[in-house]
């Protein structure tokens, strides 16, 4: 692996030192061979999807696993989307003149070596992939086991045909073995950020066994806060589609907040919807008023503690809770959260704007579903993660959030001697 992470270091300039034309048609040749190579894509995921049944794996688990014809489609659009965002290497965003003739500039530029590792979730290789090479950067990708022969065939559609288009050879790499991931963790000489994705125990795991700096987020347990100005209908829209769209992503919802003074009305539209969805429910004692034994069982309703309130589910089960007003609710999302993503219904715009304000997430919304936390969505082309940190990058991680900058100074002569003297004086001069 080390050798292996060298070789893509050596690369990483000659891939920065590409013109975006190169990369963009690299882009094309791509999202040619994937449609080229459906078949044997699609074959792959078939062996891969007989394995997760064969061991039981969970339904939503198997949902993930599945690349067909529409999850094709979905990548095709992204790398369509890609193409058609702006380079986001070689941009000036500085240009100072410190004295005559001694000129600073920012200039945007790749990280270099990504490390990324995901889950069992074969369009993630694509959209990972893709938005790396866009951005100037090399990549080793580790995907989840779960996909190992949809992500062998994937890779290699993708490696070959961006080496074909001119890339050069080292821009990608493929890690499939789980001792691998131990070894890339001590390439810290070689590889600029890792970019883990999984439960919190692993990402956790990865924080802890390496210098690398890592970027990315543990948790994804997602609120919506259900205010007494809401349009109840429109919540029950909203909180559906957070909960059911797609429930194992760490974007979808996981507890709910009721204002007290709209439970009364609400609660009862709620536990209809979800026993429609097939949603189970969790909550704590502020349920117990509007909960009869004939709900709780259609809901398979457990009693939960403050302690459960960190729950991630990725499954068709929900927590949720009464709370007296917006101020109780963000303390809440604050205590409890993982700072993902947290959305309030409201028609308040003063409630909205105290949400907004005092939310401490990398995605607050309104009157919508948590589901939009999505690099595609936020018309990035795709993502390769969201962060919840605060350094560098927060929210769904497109393009921006792969290139860092670097300062070019240009002078004629100009020694530090002649300002440390007096003799001559800086003068800073934006241009």
């Amino acid at each position: 692996m080390k050798e292996l992470m060298r070789s893509m270091k050596e690369a990483s300039p000659v891939l920065a030192a590409t013109d975006t034309q190169l990369r963009n048609n690299a882009l094309k040749e791509i999202s040619k061979a994937l449609e080229n190579n459906a078949e044997a894509i699609f074959a792959a995921n078939r062996v891969d999807l007989d394995n997760a049944e064969a061991n039981s794996l969970p339904e939503p688990v198997i949902k993930r696993l599945k690349f067909n014809s529409d999850k094709l489609r979905s990548v095709l659009d992204g790398i369509a989307s890609l193409i058609e965002l702006p380079d986001p290497l070689g941009h000036i965003e500085l240009n100072r003149e410190l004295d005559e003739g001694l000129i600073l500039k920012r200039v945007s530029c790749p990280i270099g070596v990504i490390g990324v590792i995901f889950e069992a979730r074969p369009d993630a290789l694509v959209q990972i992939s893709t938005l790396c090479l866009k951005s100037g950067n090399c990549a080793v990708l580790k995907g989840g086991s779960e996909t190992v022969n949809t992500n062998r065939e994937l890779f290699k559609t993708i490696y070959h045909a961006a080496v074909r288009a001119g890339l050069p050879k080292n821009c990608l790499a493929q890690a499939e073995e789980r001792s691998q991931i131990k070894e890339l963790l001590e390439c810290d000489e070689y590889v600029d950020l890792l970019i883990p994705r999984g439960s919190n125990s692993f990402v956790r795991y990865i924080m802890d066994n390496t210098r690398i700096p890592v970027m990315g987020h543990a948790d994804g347990v997602c609120h919506m806060f259900i205010d007494k100005d809401a349009d109840l209908d429109m919540a029950i829209r909203c909180l559906i589609d957070a909960k059911t769209q797609y429930v194992s992503v760490c974007n979808a919802l996981e507890m709910l907040l009721v204002d007290y003074e709209i439970a009364p009305d609400f609660m009862p539209k709620l536990f209809d919807a979800l026993k429609s969805a097939h949603v189970s429910l969790r909550g704590d004692d502020s349920l117990i008023p509007y909960l009869d034994d004939e709900t709780r069982e259609a809901l398979s309703y457990k009693t939960i503690t403050p302690d459960e309130y960190h729950t991630e589910y990725l499954d068709y089960i929900m927590s949720a809770r009464v709370v007296d007003g917006v101020s109780e609710a963000v303390a809440h999302i604050n205590r409890y959260g993982s700072h993902h993503t947290d959305s309030i219904i409201t028609n308040n715009d003063e409630t909205a704007a105290i949400f907004f304000s005092l939310v401490d997430s990398a995605n607050v919304y309104r009157n919508c579903s948590t589901r939009f936390a999505d690099g595609y969505r936020y018309g990035f082309g795709a993502e390769v993660g969201i962060s919840t940190g605060k350094l560098h990058a927060r929210g769904p991680v497109g393009l921006e959030g792969l290139v860092t900058y670097k300062y070019l100074l240009t002078g004629h002569g100009h020694t530090v001697a002649d300002y440390a003297s007096g003799k001559k004086h800086f003068r800073f001069t934006d241009l």
